[in-house]
């Protein structure tokens, strides 16, 4: 699977990650429902996903059952290594840097930053 997912077709990525295998219908269910989809919807992106190969179907007497080809740990760090390299080359510092000059790491998250590269030291 090298082909970008949209924010839409994440959705329904984490719906799958989450319980699969599952039918169309029953993805639909379990989408956010402030997202105000269809079934047609759902349906649509599920057959985005399947030509973009990040999920596979079988077949269930009339219907189709759908689950994901790829962890959801595999897809979060090939993203992330993307935007690394996209927007911070590749480096993981200024990506870090950005997110403390905007005010976007609380008090809570520096502690975890702490005790983590505390952790990596020893």
């Amino acid at each position: 699977m090298s082909e970008r997912i949209s924010d839409a077709e994440h959705a329904v990525m984490e719906v799958l990650w989450e319980e699969a295998p599952l039918a169309a219908a029953d993805v639909a269910d379990r989408v956010d429902p402030a997202r105000g989809w269809s079934a047609r919807t759902v349906k649509t992106l599920l057959s985005r996903l399947l030509s973009k190969g990040a999920i596979v179907h079988e077949e269930d007497g009339r219907r189709y059952l759908y689950r994901p080809t790829i962890a959801r740990e595999e897809f979060l760090e090939r993203e992330s290594e993307k935007l690394l390299d996209r927007m911070f080359g590749g480096r993981v510092t200024p990506l870090v840097a950005h997110l403390a000059e905007r005010n976007r790491l609380s008090p809570e998250d520096i502690a975890e930053i702490e005790a983590l590269l505390k952790e990596l030291k020893s």
